[in-house]
């Protein structure tokens, strides 16, 4: 055997010893983390697990109403906790959620809790493209997959429009002064059509640039304590009315 068989066997030798020692440390940074933080929790089905658990343990709440959403729900019970207070009302928002999200943890976070009326906020998320493009009758089509699975389940559905947006801060020009109202029109006519409560907050809100003024809603999209003072007395009248239907 020559002195380059003798390089080239050790030069071979020396690059399989590296990649193994390249494997045997990724195998040992992963065996470093639980499975729960490596697997991703899409829908994030995680967030109210626990108190989903609490509430079916102490279940003395009749006529539970159910408000089920994103950001704008979620920031409802953390600016106007006192609209929440000493009622049954659930509060199951997560910011920046999105339809198919929402429609994946709609048998944990809503049907589960056995709820009489769930108010259904959702849809700028959808125009905003966070989950990635999606078009309206996708956002549509989402919304009647949770409110059939609501009515089947005895569950008076409240479908609310879309909060006015003149533009998203966070992803500037994807028109949802145009798309939102268009939305609006078509969850109107489906929630008619189908049995389920359309509740207004669009027209209570929108400006003159189809949008919400910064008294109402600082970004421009998520609700001051004065836009959700507008929010809940439309809230309230739908939610008697929905009990009023309720079986």
């Amino acid at each position: 055997m020559n002195v380059e068989h003798l390089i080239l066997i050790f030069w071979t030798s020396t690059r399989m010893f590296i990649q193994m020692k390249k494997i045997f440390l990724l195998l040992f940074i992963i065996s470093c983390f639980p499975l729960s933080t490596i697997a991703q929790d899409w829908a994030q089905l995680g967030i109210y697990q626990q108190a989903n658990q609490v509430l079916a343990q102490n279940n003395s709440m009749e006529k539970k109403i159910v408000f089920f959403g994103n950001s704008i729900t979620i920031g409802w019970l953390n600016t106007q906790p006192a609209f929440f207070k000493d009622k049954p009302y659930i509060n199951r928002g997560i910011g920046g959620q999105t339809t198919p999200q929402m429609l994946i943890r709609f048998r944990q976070d809503v049907i589960d809790l056995k709820p009489t009326v769930v108010v259904i906020l959702a849809g700028t998320n959808d125009i905003a493209g966070n989950t990635g493009p999606m078009t309206l009758e996708e956002t549509l089509s989402n919304l009647k997959s949770m409110t059939e699975l609501a009515q089947a389940n005895n569950i008076s559905v409240i479908l609310c429009s879309v909060l006015p947006a003149s533009d998203y801060p966070w992803k500037p020009g994807l028109r949802p002064d145009l798309k939102i109202p268009k939305l609006n029109a078509m969850i109107k006519k489906y929630a008619e059509e189908n049995g389920a409560i359309y509740l207004d907050y669009f027209s209570a809100m929108v400006n003159d640039q189809q949008g919400l003024d910064p008294d109402l809603a600082d970004d421009g999209v998520h609700p001051t304590k004065k836009g959700y003072e507008i929010m809940a007395p439309l809230a309230e009248i739908a939610i008697k009315s929905a009990l009023r239907k309720s079986p």
